[in-house]
């Protein structure tokens, strides 16, 4: 059942990061670039944590995944901080 929640949540990401990056390419909004990538990164620790959780239980990947996560939550709100709209 964890696996099925984890690989939903990645899921989720990567289709918010896809549907923000193409709206960026539409309108060519910073803060949906900014978003985009946030997302991305989000996807990226959520497949982390499936690798640390199911696929290598013995290696702890918190560090990674929480770093990953503050890199891309970062990126959002340097994002919203310096978008001039």
């Amino acid at each position: 059942m964890a696996i099925f929640v984890y690989g939903l949540c990645a899921l989720t990401a990567l289709m918010c990061a896809f549907l923000l990056l193409r709206a960026y390419h539409a309108t060519r909004s910073a803060v949906l670039w900014w978003s985009g990538l946030c997302f991305s990164g989000l996807m990226l620790s959520n497949v982390i944590l499936i690798v640390d959780k199911l696929v290598f239980p013995q290696i702890d990947l918190l560090g990674l995944r929480l770093w990953i996560t503050l890199v891309s939550l970062g990126l959002l709100l340097y994002g919203l901080i310096n978008s001039g709209e």
